[in-house]
């Protein structure tokens, strides 16, 4: 790449420069100001981050990551504390990132976030051909297609901005012709838009069931709103030519089809998803004949794409395409729900851990599992929830995106041995600042108690190897590591801090196992005082459905009780109170 034009020339103004695919994507992610870039290297997509390296590090953190689903989290992490990110892979790293790909399409962004995936048509270094386009359609994102280096320059740019202003991942297509290929690009100085901090909405950001459900109309009606948006896109170009043939083409087949036929009316589409659906109607000269074929069809005007399908729903689409007749009206009535926020149990170890981070003022990343409920009130404590394994990665992109606040993840430990051992590799790797805290609770929880290389016995029961949680840690080179029982409140604070306080990648073990599997486990309840009571209500941030109002108040607030029934004797609500006047109940 002529070492980027040179230096001088990199940081100047528009110049011409020969450059791969690759690299012009690069540049034009540089010229975008992105802060924060990540990948693993699979050809045809490699140069991109190589490319992107060369760049000072002052502009642009950029990482090998362990593999792609963490490169993908990275990016995430950053995109949500407010800069520019991009994730680079071969087309099936995208099956490994998938997962947080289908959150995030949910979630949305803060800052752009673009996705460059290298499809390997004919398979000239992969063991597979895949479609990245169908993927797009999957997640409900959008796909760009540059045929040649000055639109994967421009496409890229572009990416960015398209993901700010509709609020969703953009992925940008390339192919092994286009990676590979160089050819003469218009290249700029860069223009870093100001970080815009941290997304500080928790309904947006933690993906639990309530939330997604939330979010699903504005995907739908995002990708309706794109798709407006490249009716009269310049992405969207109408070449015309002979009206008798018509080709409607996009990628590196656009400049086939002008190569082998100039002639023929184009329309060329720099967006594989989604299509400009109107513009392709008017387009296509054949669309009488092809329907005179019987190849009409129609679905989705009558059936709903969010939520589930009911024999309801199905008969009132049915009914309204003429199928069937429409069904009787109900008699109508009204249903009042009790209101019941999903907590964790009564003497859940995760309790403690979250209230500290809380207290702490952590900036937490979190994972899948049953801890996912400490986002809730009170606990209140958990930032960002994106998939299995995701919550080291978002916190790597957090701490290299400058995040202010001490950096998070905490991940259970069956979801640690799932995907969390590759993102704790890279933390290492990469000389990250930020803590982990492994939720050990001795089972996979929330999925019914199941067993997992953690727990030391197999699917049958068997006895077996126990993975050693600090070993295995210091193996990969963590140097900080400290295991610590969360129902010893002070201890655990103290601990917290010391990791925090610590540079670079410290651990913590929160050890104590889960209270419901694999057997219940009940102590001596634990009851109110309430002469000693002082309302102050501190108990109540554990947010423990063994704990009530009582009916009596100390200076107008509500003073508490507990119910015995549902009491596990944890005892951390006496720890917090201050008037010691929380207590075992005696034998």
């Amino acid at each position: 790449m002529n070492r980027q034009v040179t230096a001088a020339k990199a940081q100047g103004a528009e110049d011409v420069a020969p450059l791969m695919g690759n690299e012009a994507i690069a540049r034009g992610a540089w010229e975008a100001g992105v802060r924060i870039a990540a990948a693993y290297p699979g050809t045809p997509s490699t140069e991109v981050l190589e490319t992107l390296a060369r760049f000072p590090a002052s502009d642009v953190y950029v990482e090998w990551s362990t593999n792609e689903k963490v490169a993908l989290d990275v990016a995430i992490g950053g995109a949500l504390s407010g800069v520019r990110a991009l994730a680079a892979m071969k087309h099936v790293g995208l099956n490994v990132a998938a997962d947080s790909l289908m959150s995030q399409s949910y979630i949305g962004v803060h800052a752009g976030l673009a996705i460059v995936v290298a499809d390997d048509p004919g398979l000239h270094s992969s063991q597979n051909e895949q479609d990245t386009r169908v993927f797009a359609r999957f997640a409900g994102v959008p796909a760009l297609e540059p045929c040649d280096a000055q639109e994967a320059h421009d496409y890229v740019k572009l990416a960015f901005e398209l993901s700010e202003t509709f609020d969703t991942p953009v992925i940008v297509r390339t192919t092994t012709r286009l990676s590979h290929t160089r050819s003469a690009v218009r290249v700029g100085p860069r223009v870093e838009p100001p970080a815009k901090g941290f997304v500080d909405q928790p309904a947006k950001t933690v993906a639990i069931p309530a939330n997604a459900r939330r979010r699903h109309p504005k995907l739908t009606a995002r990708e309706a709103a794109i798709a407006r948006y490249l009716e009269t896109s310049p992405l969207t170009r109408w070449e015309k030519g002979d009206p008798r043939i018509g080709v409607v083409t996009g990628s590196t087949a656009y400049l086939y089809v002008k190569e082998v036929a100039p002639e023929v009316s184009i329309l060329k589409l720099g967006a594989a998803y989604p299509l400009p659906e109107a513009t392709i109607r008017a387009f296509a000269v054949l669309e009488k004949e092809i329907r005179a074929l019987g190849l009409a069809a129609e679905g989705k005007a009558y059936f709903p794409r969010c939520g589930e399908l009911s024999p309801e729903l199905v008969r009132a689409g049915l009914a309204a395409a003429g199928v069937v007749p429409a069904a009787p009206p109900l008699a109508g009535f009204v249903v009042e729900p009790m209101p019941r926020p999903p907590v964790l149990c009564a003497g859940c170890p995760h309790t403690a851990t979250f209230l500290a981070l809380r207290g702490l003022e952590a900036r937490v990343a979190g994972d899948i599992g049953c801890y996912t409920l400490a986002a809730g009130e009170p606990l209140r404590s958990i930032d960002t929830t994106v998939c299995m394994g995701a919550s080291i990665g978002n916190a790597i992109g957090m701490a290299a995106a400058g995040e202010t606040k001490p950096v998070v993840a905490t991940i259970g430990d069956s979801t640690f041995l799932h995907a969390g051992v590759p993102p704790l590799i890279d933390a290492v790797y990469n000389r990250a600042n930020l803590t982990v805290v492994i939720l050990d609770n001795a089972i996979t929880a929330m999925t019914g108690g199941q067993d997992h290389p953690g727990t030391g016995r197999t699917l049958r029961g068997d006895k077996t190897h126990k993975v050693d949680y600090e070993a295995l840690c210091r193996a990969v080179g963590v140097k900080w590591v400290r295991r610590v029982d969360p129902y010893q409140l002070g201890r655990l604070y103290q601990t917290l801090r010391e990791a925090i306080a610590y540079e670079g990648v410290a651990v913590v073990i929160a050890d104590r196992p889960c209270v419901l599997d694999p057997v219940k486990i009940k102590g001596s309840p634990m009851a109110v005082a309430l002469a000693g009571c002082i309302a102050c209500q501190s108990c109540m941030n554990l947010g423990c459905p063994a704990m009530a109002w009582a009916d009596e108040t100390h200076e107008g607030r509500r003073k508490v009780k507990i119910d015995s029934r549902a009491c596990i004797g944890c005892a951390l609500c006496a720890q917090v109170c201050p008037s010691d006047c929380i207590q075992p109940v005696a034998s």
